[in-house]
């Protein structure tokens, strides 16, 4: 190199994979040193880098681009590759007196196949030391691509502060994420655009499987998902037209490690009853029903896993203490509401649906409340209610008229002096058959332990663990997570850079989203998917989430303010966290405060350090277009909501950042991986009702006290849609190899060069670890009884941590599965 840095040569390092290494059937691995095979065509001048310049303009105001240059040869010494990963030599020419500082660069794929790009660094850069540039990417030909592939440094920009060199690239790129709105997208695109839930039905195939879209009307509200560009129906020009491909952007697929893909093929092959044990059980020549509680037990462990509920105690599920306390700590706790008003009243419309007010009286209630009144109850925080009545009442008549038969359901419960829970009264309303405008007919069921009673009160608690359960699939699990996320994804993708710092805060948190999304359209919420076979509501089932999600409400997904307004907490300055819970002992919302605010706590330093004042909110013009996007499109059936933030300080920025991290990470992982733990044994979360509650005098009494196990097992979900149910749950409830928590990122320690946000974020690691060991100890406090219950099963859902595998723990960064 000579003195005045005219003639330099920067050296560097590429790391990247081969496709082939990346199929699961392909044993094709990468050498281990250089006289191992090599796939010939990475060292043929079949990829080519071009640097750019964040400091030497060519005359336009553009960065400089500097000459083509190809790979070299394979690099073994770097103990910090990963498996399958490969790294190569390259060498740029560089005049750093003319070309400046590299801040971009340029790559092509002259190969036929695509290759997945991890990193480029480039070492002993003048003035600068290393540059590392983080792409995570795959790489298709050349010819498949309008655009040049351009990445940048690992630097973090807001769009004022960007080096003017690099504002058209940056810029460019934007509007290459963005695309243009029109043709059908391919596979190798990174295209985001938003279209309406219209590709769910298959009317061409029968008019059975036509469905309605969701999105774009105020009957039929629902968030956006990606668009496809797929040809409308032949019968219905306002359907999609469907296909065993589903496009998402190519980077939203990583599959650096084929673990989550591996288990969309257990959904996909679930959805045809295809897997082994599917295969075995609904074709067996045997009674096609369960007849025993003992015929559903013999399927653990040969094949099924022992769900945790069944590990010490397989009857323990019956107990009604276990019943009120999963509403607190299983899988589905962030539905109770503290009741405010007796009795329990109803916003159906009352000219459509007559009078829906509750018809639990006192007297059902007092001789259980320990000497208490309802009026005492009430004025100290003791009463409770689990109130699936108005989501459900509406769809009865059209559930009704199939093989299934179902009830809207209230469930009224008292706290006692030792914290715990204790269910009062059940109330089963169905519609009038003289006409909705009449109101429903509703009888009010209590606590039985003995004889006949017993089994109508168990038959009770299974009426509302069926709704329950539909509720926790379609509204907790699916909208106000899966949903829910995904049109931040797009916003974010379509109008923040990947150098802006809001984009790399909020990146890891979606991770996958949009394939797991995209494979649950393809066979879970579809016509005839795994939902409307397995659960309660068959046609109708998206139609309820779209009723609920009228009154979804952005700013009420974070917890501290999902549980005031659930009435379970107050306001309470003096209290850890600002909130006071009326229930103690409640695993869900204790352990969720302690993470939520580890969560601000590090969104709070990262906004501080990258916006100064409010006025660098109100001027990021990047900022300001993803949040527009996201209110006016997103979700945009909801854009004339007033609740939306205007995103005009550092304070409204921090908590929409910490309720959509909360969302993607805690909140899902809390509705998510108890699924299999709660719910694989089908007689504790029955996922549709068959029958009617037997009345007195009928053959179906007589038979429930004859034999109360059959007709309860011939009440809930049929052994076909149960087996089914139970490998769905396995799958979604298990972590993958590959899964990143939170406190952690893919990109380890390379996502930014600032020191400060590194170091809040390591911190926010440490916090994490020393919250799961509170909770650790929290469950060895046997004081705390919601916290393990009858079936002595530790609440361990929000411990940050997991290993691979059904573990009823760890929280992910985001909705990976």
């Amino acid at each position: 190199m000579s003195i005045n840095g005219r003639d330099h040569t920067l050296k560097g390092i590429v790391v990247l994979m081969h496709k082939n290494v990346l199929n699961i059937d392909v044993v094709d691995d990468i050498a281990d040193n250089e006289g191992d095979t090599v796939p010939p065509s990475f060292l043929d001048n079949s990829i080519a880098l071009k640097l750019i310049s964040a400091s030497k303009t060519d005359g336009t105001g553009k960065g400089k681009v500097g000459e083509k240059t190809y790979l070299g040869g394979l690099v073994t010494s770097i103990p910090t590759l990963e498996d399958k990963q490969s790294a190569f030599s390259i060498n740029f020419e560089w005049h750093s007196l003319d070309m400046g500082i590299p801040g971009a660069f340029y790559i092509e794929n002259f190969m036929q196949d695509e290759f997945f790009l991890v990193s480029l660094s480039l070492e002993d850069v003048p003035n600068h030391g290393t540059i590392n540039f983080v792409c995570n990417s795959w790489i298709y030909n050349t010819e498949k691509y309008i655009t040049d592939r351009i990445f940048f440094t690992n630097k973090t920009y807001l769009p004022s502060e960007m080096p003017a060199p690099l504002l058209y690239y940056r810029y460019e790129e934007l509007k290459t994420l963005r695309g243009d709105g029109t043709g059908e997208r391919q596979v190798w695109e990174r295209i985001y655009d938003y279209d309406v839930y219209n590709d769910l039905g298959e009317p061409d195939k029968n008019a059975a499987l036509a469905r309605p879209v969701l999105g774009g009307s105020s009957t039929l509200p629902y968030p956006r998902r990606c668009r496809t560009g797929r040809q409308p129906t032949q019968t219905d020009p306002n359907t999609e037209s469907r296909s065993g491909y589903v496009y998402i952007p190519r980077d939203e697929l990583l599959g650096h490690v084929k673990s989550s893909d591996f288990l969309t093929n257990r959904l996909n092959l679930a959805s045809q009853y295809a897997t082994p044990q599917l295969r075995s059980l609904v074709t067996s020549k045997r009674n096609h029903e369960f007849d025993t509680f003992e015929d559903v037990l013999s399927l653990f462990p040969d094949k099924f896993p022992l769900p945790l509920l069944l590990q010490v105690d397989n009857s323990a599920w019956m107990d009604d203490e276990e019943f009120a306390r999963e509403m607190i700590a299983g899988v589905n706790p962030n539905v109770i509401t503290k009741l405010q008003e007796f009795p329990p009243q109803s916003k159906l419309d009352s000219q459509l649906y007559g009078d829906n007010t509750s018809t639990i009286t006192k007297e059902n209630l007092e001789p259980n409340m320990d000497g208490v009144t309802v009026e005492q109850a009430i004025q100290e925080n003791r009463l409770y209610i689990l109130d699936h009545h108005d989501a459900f009442y509406p769809s009865l008549r059209k559930v009704n008229a199939t093989d299934a038969k179902a009830y809207a359901t209230r469930t009224i419960l008292f706290l006692q002096t030792d914290g715990t829970l204790k269910p009062l009264a059940i109330e089963l309303s169905t519609p009038n058959p003289n006409g909705d405008s009449f109101g429903p007919i509703s009888k009010v069921y209590t606590p039985e332990s003995e004889g006949v009673e017993a089994s109508i009160w168990l038959l009770a608690k299974a009426y509302v663990i069926v709704n329950d359960a539909n509720y926790h699939e379609l509204i907790s699990h699916w909208l106000h997570t899966h949903a829910t996320v995904e049109p931040f994804i797009i916003a974010t993708n379509r109008n923040l850079s990947v150098v802006h710092p809001i984009y790399k805060l909020l990146l890891p948190h979606y991770r996958n989203t949009m394939n797991i999304n995209a494979n649950a359209r393809n066979v879970l919420i579809n016509a005839d998917g795994i939902i409307e076979r397995a659960y309660l509501l068959e046609s109708i089932t998206l139609q309820l989430s779209a009723d609920v999600y009228k009154d979804w409400v952005f700013t009420e997904q974070g917890l501290p303010n999902d549980l005031i307004k659930r009435g379970v907490a107050v306001e309470d300055p003096a209290s850890q966290h600002g909130i006071r819970l009326l229930i103690e002992d409640y695993p869900y919302a204790s352990d969720g405060l302690e993470i939520w605010a580890a969560i601000k706590s590090w969104v709070e330093e990262y906004v501080i350090f990258y916006y100064k004042s409010d006025a660098d909110i109100v001027q990021d013009s990047e900022l300001q277009a993803f949040w527009k996007e996201l209110v006016e499109v997103g979700h945009g059936d909801m854009k004339n909501a007033t609740w939306w933030f205007k995103m005009q300080t550092r304070a409204e920025l921090i908590e929409a950042s910490t309720i959509l991290i909360w969302i993607a990470s805690v909140l899902h992982a809390s509705v998510n991986f108890g699924q299999y733990p709660y719910g694989g044994y089908i007689l504790n979360r029955p996922t549709k009702s068959m029958r009617f509650m037997p009345e007195k005098g009928s053959p179906e009494y007589d038979d429930l006290a004859n034999d109360y196990q059959q007709t309860y097992l011939r009440t809930i979900t049929p052994k076909k849609e149960s087996i089914l149910n139970m490998t769905v749950l396995e799958v979604l409830s298990t972590h993958v190899s590959d899964e990143q928590y939170l406190g952690q990122r893919i990109e380890g320690g390379l996502w930014t060069t600032d020191s400060v946000p590194i170091e809040a974020y390591n911190k926010f690691g440490r916090k994490l670890a020393e919250i799961e060991q509170n909770l650790i100890e929290k469950n060895n406090d046997k004081s705390l009884r919601n916290r393990y219950g009858p079936v002595n099963m530790p609440y361990t859902l929000l411990y940050p941590s997991s290993e691979e595998g059904l573990t009823f723990r760890g929280i992910p960064n985001s909705i990976s599965i």
